[in-house]
């Protein structure tokens, strides 16, 4: 174990927040980006290339990309537990380990031949589940992610230590619509009083402020604009105290820094 006092945060900074955006929603390119824009704040947008016309459809994302965001690797099916109720179709209860693999390695492709610049990214598990089969047969691919990935983005409850976190599925906060900017605010604050790395999870935007919880929605609402741009003008303030940064840029250094322990 190292001295806890010691951290590899940059510029004395005292701990690290990454803001993580799932599905690339269309709200994600007109609100969140010109907001994080707006402070010189960059994101992590984990998306999925899926259909026959992907490359198109993506298009804004490069642009995104090469203004400094990191486009992340979502899968191309984003296949959920059957729990959901969301259909038929493919879920993790009933697809392999093979299948599962083939998936992100062809949206893994796909995201190269899109934007060839960025040749490295992280991945973000799909609802946030790990693990295909059931009972008996249940099986993690947690390390099929760790073969093609320096991390990826799960859910957990504590902030990550920066030497103890599991970088191949790191915990999140995920946030809901009905938070207010004071709400995401003091989660971000973590960072520097605990010395650790803060992930937090943004779905959906909206402009005006949510009147709660959306029935049948499992992400809830959508996050008001004005409580996104509290968070950014917060976070833009504590620049001494918190580093900023994208989910590549926040696990590589960890890696490097792990490298000299």
């Amino acid at each position: 174990m190292t001295d806890m006092n010691t951290f590899p945060w940059p510029n004395g900074c005292q701990g690290a927040v990454s803001m993580s955006f799932d599905d690339g929603s269309q709200s994600q390119l007109d609100i969140a980006i010109p907001i994080l824009d707006e402070y010189d704040l960059r994101g992590t947008f984990y998306i999925n290339p899926r259909g026959d016309d992907w490359k198109e459809r993506l298009q804004p994302w490069r642009e995104v990309a090469l203004t400094g965001h990191e486009v992340g690797n979502h899968t191309i099916q984003h296949i959920c537990t059957r729990n959901f109720g969301w259909g038929r179709g493919k879920t993790l209860e009933t697809i392999t380990l093979d299948e599962i693999e083939a998936d992100v390695v062809e949206a893994e492709r796909r995201l190269q031949e899109l934007i060839p610049e960025q040749s490295v990214r992280t991945f973000c598990y799909p609802c946030y589940q790990n693990y295909v089969g059931e009972g008996a047969t249940r099986q993690s691919y947690v390390p099929i992610i760790a073969k093609y990935f320096p991390a990826a983005r799960g859910i957990g409850e504590a902030a990550n230590h920066p030497e103890l976190t599991d970088l191949h599925y790191l915990s999140s906060s995920a946030v809901a619509g009905w938070m207010s900017g004071s709400d995401l605010c003091r989660i971000a604050a973590v960072a520097s009083e605990q010395n650790r790395w803060v992930v937090m999870t943004f779905h959906g935007f909206q402009e005006e402020a949510s009147s709660g919880w959306a029935p049948g929605s499992y992400h809830g609402s959508s996050l008001s604009a004005d409580s996104f741009r509290e968070l950014c003008a917060y976070l833009a303030s504590h620049r001494d105290e918190i580093w900023i940064q994208p989910v590549l840029k926040v696990a590589q250094e960890i890696i490097s820094w792990r490298g000299n322990l």
